[in-house]
């Protein structure tokens, strides 16, 4: 499974410019692999490891006077002392890059440390689940360097699949995370035996640590109920209903449950002053495996027919284009959807110096004219020169004169 993964060369190419890189992301993603692979010759250390612990936390500034360069320190956020340390060691020879990786899962402490201790030396990036093309094993779609150039109408017929739609289909069932999705093949009970430990792991180490007052019953109870709300606008109170919780702590387990990376917030897009807009935000989880196996769904033809299959591929083709354009070194982009008062949709839109960029994104080989109204009414209002509609047909077509039909599998 040791994988080329798409972030390996905007690591390298971070590390000519920042002191330090850090790479955060779920537990499971890789994290500690891909700092190997980028720099197979520095020295290791992990943190959760007692020898490594011990080694540091002893005495840090002998640690670093001994180590002041090539070391990557696994799991950071087990000792938030360690980024004030760091910036003194980094200060000391602030102009010589390409010093250090630190790798962490979301905490307070690990923000609190960057953004305190490290700002300016540090680049920060968020490694995910597996993406389609690094499953199998091709390289980024150009369809990220055409938006970027904004030569997506003139190119879009040159852009390649990553692997065939079947494929494409079989792990947005499975979901991103490689160990499951390969070992269940020759184990049939490895599947749900692995989501069942991920998961509990997530709450009774990671969620159990990072937030110790939390009451850890109602956050159980919080994570199943948001598997039938995913994909969809979140009504803050109908979920507080359900739990007999109030609207505040609500929107604060949202907050964890995003900042730990295993569900997203996508917030409304609020620049169209020609449209009332419903201000309500979307989320969704990250992994759609993680959401089918919550849903008790046990295989692809399951899925086909359950009522969140739509919203769930939607999920899944948004996770998909949110994490090429984050593997590319591009910077100030958003992510936002979109839908106003007179209920015309938008899926995904993504703001960056290209500009916007609008998606419609469909569970079906096809696309009627009706579904593209909102599509249609947005570029119009916002003069938009191009649309892209992301769906599960065979082939890449221009379907309107601006608006360019790109299957799951070309992302």
């Amino acid at each position: 499974m040791d994988k080329n993964r798409n972030l390996e060369s905007k690591i390298n190419d971070l590390l000519k410019i920042f002191p330090v890189v850090a790479i955060l992301g779920p537990r499971q993603c890789g994290k500690s692999t891909i700092a190997k692979k980028v720099r197979p010759q520095w020295d290791y250390y992990d943190l959760e490891a007692t020898d490594s612990w011990n080694l540091i936390s002893r005495d840090m500034s002998s640690f670093f006077q001994i180590h002041s360069e090539h070391v990557i320190i696994d799991e950071a956020q087990q000792f938030p002392q360690l980024f004030n340390e760091l910036r003194v060691v980094i200060d000391e020879k602030r102009k010589i890059k390409n010093r250090f990786i630190i790798t962490g899962s979301s905490s307070p402490e690990i923000f609190k440390g960057i953004t305190e201790s490290l700002a300016g030396r540090c680049a920060v990036i968020e490694l995910a689940p597996f993406k389609i093309n690094e499953f199998c094993e091709k390289p980024l779609s150009l369809f990220y360097d055409f938006v970027n150039k904004k030569k997506l109408i003139s190119e879009y017929r040159t852009l390649k699949s990553s692997c065939d739609l079947k494929a494409a289909l079989h792990i947005w069932f499975h979901g991103g995370y490689p160990e499951p999705y390969f070992e269940h093949k020759d184990n049939v009970h490895f599947y749900s035996q692995w989501m069942d430990q991920y998961l509990s792991s997530y709450m009774n180490q990671d969620i159990r640590r990072l937030f110790p007052k939390l009451n850890l019953q109602n956050y159980r109870r919080f994570l199943l109920l948001l598997s039938q709300f995913s994909g969809h606008q979140i009504n803050k109170s109908e979920i507080g209903r359900s739990l007999e919780i109030n609207s505040v702590t609500v929107q604060d387990y949202l907050d964890i449950i995003n900042d730990t990376f295993v569900w997203r917030n996508l917030p409304t897009f609020e620049k169209n002053l020609l449209k009332k807009i419903q201000k309500s935000h979307q989320g969704f989880f990250r992994d759609q495996g993680i959401l089918h196996y919550l849903l008790k769904i046990s295989s692809l033809d399951s899925l086909l027919l359950h009522p969140i299959a739509g919203f769930s591929f939607e999920s899944f083709a948004k996770e998909e284009i949110i994490r090429g354009f984050q593997s590319t070194l591009s910077t100030q982009i958003d992510f936002s959807y979109y839908r106003s008062i007179d209920k015309s949709e938008v899926d995904l839109i993504v703001d960056g110096p290209f500009g916007f960029l609008p998606f419609k994104i469909k569970l079906s080989s096809s696309i009627n004219s009706k579904s593209l109204i909102g599509l249609k009414n947005l570029m119009k209002d916002m003069k938009l020169k191009v649309g892209v509609v992301v769906n599960t047909a065979k082939t890449l077509e221009l379907i309107d004169e601006n608006i360019v039909q790109i299957p799951i599998n070309y992302l």
